[in-house]
Formats: C-alpha cells, structure tokens, sequence
C-alpha cells in the first residue's frame, strides 16, 4: 500500500483470506514456494508461512492508520482434516499476536454467530464418543486501536455529535455477540468460485461505532467493495486495495437505493422505538434538533442522516458519491 500516505486513515475494515482455508490454497502458493508440500508434509508450517504473508498486510496497516485509529478484522480459525488428523488451526490468535507486534492495542473483540441448519454441520462420529467435535458456527471482529484513544478537534467534535447512533442501536452494535447470517457464497466470475464476502450489515456497523461522516475507511482485501459500499452509504471517504481486481462489482449496486433503504429503515425503527417505549410508560427528557423526535440521551441530539445522491463512476475503480441531508418528508432535501 505504498501509494498510501502515512497517518492518512481513520478506519479499516477488512477480511483477509482464511490461512488453511482450502479455498485459499491457491493464492497463497502463488506467493510462498513450496506450499503445497507444507500442507502435507507439515500443517503448522504452513499455516505460519502463510499468516507471514498477512503480517506483511498487518505492518502497513500501523503505517497508514492514524493515532486513535481502530482496525477490525473479521477472520474465522479453520478446521482441516490431514492425513486423516482433524484439528483447528487458530487464525485469530495468531493474527492478534502480529497485531500486538506492530504495536496495536487489542480491544474487545465480536463473535460473528452464523448459526447453520445444515444437517450435515456435526462432525465426527455421530453419537459415538470420543470422536466427534464441536460444531463452528462462528468467527471473530477482531478490534484493534493504535495507541490511545483518538483526540477530535473543535469542528470534529460538531461532526462526530451529527455522527452519533441511536442509543438502541448501541445496544445491539456493542455487544459481543452478533447473530446475523452470511450471505451466498457462489460467485459469477472467471476469478474464484467463491466470493467470501461479508454481509453489508458487518462493515456499516462497523463504520458506524469507529468513524465519523468524513472520515477515510481501508480495506486492504476489498474484494466485492462491501466495506467501500458501506463507506459510500454512511458518508465516509473509501479506499480499497486487492490482489484481484477482477471481482470488485460496485457498478453492479444501485447505491443510492440501498443508502435511502438504510437510512430510512434506522429511521423508522428510531421511531418505532420510541413509540413502543411511550406505550410502556417510558418518559423521554431529550428531542433530537433535526428531527424533532425523542431520543435516550444527550448524545443523540444532533443525530443527522445523510442519503447518497448523484452517483459518478470516474472509472472502474474510482466512484464520487454526493449525499444530501435525509428528512421523511417528500421533497424535503436540503443538500
């Protein structure tokens, strides 16, 4: 990522491919001789060989993000069957050791559930003991900040209160456990099989709880341009970075549909709660000045949404996207 600034990011959102995942076997012996024979001969070996390639990702990653910067990778350990010898490789521990190396301090981390009714999910010999093992359904957000926590500026400050998220939606995004299922993994496309994309859900999250309108997101393994799709919606600057261009599809999204869904959905799922909470005797001691509606707390009253307007496609990998402000009411748009 040398053609990226020192300092100049504020957010990455990313998920790298899955060392001792088969799917990735092959990108990975593109860069490491000899990998094929490592996964027979010796499994441990190659699952360093190839986090080693990922540590080179995770070293410019503390180069290019900002003091008070937050990094979150989701990543899921593999589990992998070798000369007849199951056993877990764990990819977020060893990529949390890099983390540590390169100076990051490691937060509390999520648990992705992507709970399966597959019913060939159980492994092992059935219900026999002693053979069987413990379906995984789950993967980590890992989140990491550089140095200590990030210091705003007087004009920032009025744009992170404009940034806020509803007292609710804290209560769901904060959490550590997140049940949300993945998306379709087979993929239109002549360079991989399988996308291994996240679902939209996970970075604008994400982007919420870390950034603030403005503010540049990175992902380093872009892929479909989830994370940069995300980025675009909620008002932030995006950059992203793959090996394999061929499969970044913005041009296939209709942006401005998807941002104007989102928005208006947490709109009206805002007031919907209030609704619910009055019926329930809840008294409201804060308005939000945009909107005029009730809000849990101080922090949300300068709450302002904005919606993705005037789409330009500079080229297949450059995209401007214009936002106006939001309000419910048809033809109430102040740019």
């Amino acid at each position: 990522m040398s053609f990226l600034e020192n300092e100049s990011v504020h957010l990455v959102v990313t998920s790298p491919p899955y060392p001792m995942i088969s799917m990735w076997d092959e990108q990975f012996s593109k860069i490491i001789p000899g990998l094929e024979n490592d996964l027979l001969e010796n499994p441990v070996t190659a699952f360093e060989k190839m986090h080693t390639v990922l540590d080179s990702v995770w070293r410019e990653t503390a180069r290019v993000i900002r003091p008070g910067g937050i990094v979150a990778i989701n990543i899921g350990d593999a589990v992998r069957t070798i000369h007849g010898d199951f056993a877990l490789y764990p990819n977020h521990s060893r990529i949390i050791e890099s983390m540590l190396r390169n100076g990051f301090s490691a937060l509390p981390p999520i648990l992705w559930r992507k709970q399966t009714n597959a019913p060939n999910k159980f492994m092992g010999s059935g219900m026999l003991p002693g053979g069987a093992y413990v379906t995984y359904e789950h993967e980590y957000i890992l989140i990491f900040r550089k140095g200590s926590k990030r210091i705003f500026s007087e004009e920032e400050k009025k744009i992170r209160a404009e940034s806020a998220y509803f007292w609710e939606e804290r209560n769901i995004w904060f959490s550590d456990l997140w049940e949300f299922k993945g998306i379709r993994q087979i993929m239109d496309s002549d360079v991989r099989f399988r996308s291994a994309a996240f679902p939209l859900e996970l970075p604008f999250r994400l982007i919420q709880m870390y950034s603030m309108y403005g503010d540049t997101v990175l992902d380093p393994f872009v892929g479909l341009g989830t994370t940069s799709l995300a980025a675009m919606i909620s008002g932030r600057n995006s950059l992203g970075v793959d090996l394999e261009a061929g499969i970044f599809s913005l041009s296939k999204m209709d942006i401005e549909k998807i941002s104007t869904e989102i928005v208006s959905r947490r709109f009206q799922n805002h007031v919907s709660f209030v609704q619910k909470e009055i019926q329930n005797g809840r008294e409201f001691r804060h308005i939000n000045e945009t909107y005029d509606f009730e809000v849990m707390t101080s922090q949300e009253k300068k709450i302002q949404f904005y919606q993705a307007r005037e789409i330009q496609k500079i080229s297949e990998e450059k995209w401007i996207i214009h936002h106006n402000a939001y309000f419910p009411e048809a033809g109430k748009k102040v740019s």
